[in-house]
């Protein structure tokens, strides 16, 4: 940098899974973000929303200081969940993709989510991953056999720069979510599919190394690539995508880019449910859909704010009574005193403020409590976290 020219100013400050410490996040004047969306088998739960919503906030908080946001959530519409769920219901996977995709979109929108940048389906971008894995070939990464097409991790010296895990973790990990370590084809059990056969039943692509369909990571480099760039500002997803599927990702984005694919990392820890994370495997899922029959939006946001992102909690329904409890707070303040036209009331700099500190949400939320305990009114600072005290 010329000496002459001053540095980039510092937007915040956000804890980054690959260094494992708070970062200075300075971007340029367009912040490019891309979060790992749903794969529409199942209607959206609160695992979906928590995540989502911890990154319409960050959203909200830049745009406040003046940057453009640009966010990707992609659509994983062919996977291995999803096609044997339809198989289970004699449904084509579209069919059944596209009913839960509706559900998601309306459940997101009711919430107050902005509106994604770009929200792609795997299936648009089948020529687009068709083309990065024969980059990734050409550039020595991967490796063709029986039918697959496969990424070499030995290849990939930073195989690991994301989540840290020795061998052992992540042969565990790939166990149990889908990397199928014992598939004979592989070279090393770690080594993952970019390229599969598909089965009897299931979608099918022609491509040059037979017919078939994509493996899970590979679209996600695919839709980054093409709608973002090279090089993203943060990548996000709930901590269970760290291994294996974002330590995937960078590695086959990086093996062609040979640029830094994601220059921070953001992950938002998993809710849970009577002691046991919340998930469709273990069938303990707690809807949006159906809390929103007795809940209003906003108090469903003030109940997944509650916690900071990086807090693994237990969801109890005495979190809504709390919620419901801060919003008549909040609202009643309406009537109080006037704020600044602009928000630049003492508690809405220390919203600002704490919201710049890894997005620490729940102190920010203490801060509002007490200036609608103290009369203020709240209802522009309450906007600051996308909650409407409108309606």
């Amino acid at each position: 940098m010329n000496k002459n020219e001053a540095a980039p100013p510092v937007a915040m400050r956000i804890y980054d899974t690959a260094t494992q410490e708070n970062k200075d996040f300075a971007p340029k004047k367009v912040v490019k973000l891309y979060t790992c969306g749903i794969t529409p088998y199942d209607s959206a739960h609160l695992g979906h929303a928590a995540t989502y919503l911890t990154y319409d906030v960050l959203q909200r908080h830049l745009r406040d200081k003046g940057y453009e946001t640009r966010c990707v959530r992609n659509i994983t519409d062919v996977d291995d969940d999803l096609l044997a769920k339809a198989r289970q219901l004699e449904v084509n996977y579209l069919d059944l993709a596209a009913r839960e995709i509706a559900k998601f979109q309306r459940d997101m929108k009711a919430l107050g989510l902005l509106p994604c940048y770009g929200e792609p389906r795997a299936t648009s971008a089948i020529h687009d991953i068709l083309g990065f894995i024969a980059m990734v070939l050409e550039a020595g990464y991967a490796y063709t056999r029986g039918g697959s097409v496969y990424f070499d991790v030995s290849s990939f010296a930073q195989f690991g720069q994301i989540s840290h895990l020795s061998r052992e973790e992540m042969l565990d990990l790939a166990k149990e979510r889908g990397g199928h370590p014992e598939d004979p084809y592989k070279e090393d059990p770690l080594d993952f599919v970019l390229w599969q056969p598909s089965l009897e039943d299931e979608p099918s692509w022609d491509s040059l190394w037979g017919p078939g369909r994509p493996g899970w990571h590979i679209e996600c480099s695919a839709l980054a690539l093409r709608e973002l760039g090279e090089s993203i500002d943060i990548h996000g997803g709930g901590t269970d995508l760290i291994f294996p599927h974002h330590e995937c990702e960078t590695a086959q984005s990086e093996s062609v880019t040979k640029k830094q694919f994601a220059k921070h990392w953001m992950h938002v820890a998993m809710l849970r449910y009577e002691g046991e994370k919340m998930s469709k495997s273990l069938g303990n899922l707690v809807f949006v859909s159906d809390l929103l029959k007795d809940h209003s939006a906003a108090a469903i946001r003030l109940a997944l704010l509650s916690r900071h992102y990086r807090d693994s909690i237990d969801w109890s329904s005495a979190m809504m009574d709390t919620a419901e409890e801060r919003l008549d707070l909040w609202k009643k303040s309406s009537l109080g005193k006037v704020t600044d036209s602009d928000g630049s009331t003492s508690f809405a700099k220390q919203v600002r403020q704490y919201l710049d500190d890894d997005l620490d949400v729940p102190s920010a939320l203490l801060v509002i409590d007490e200036a609608a305990h103290s009369g203020y009114n709240v209802v522009q600072t309450a906007a600051l976290l996308g909650v409407d005290l409108s309606s």
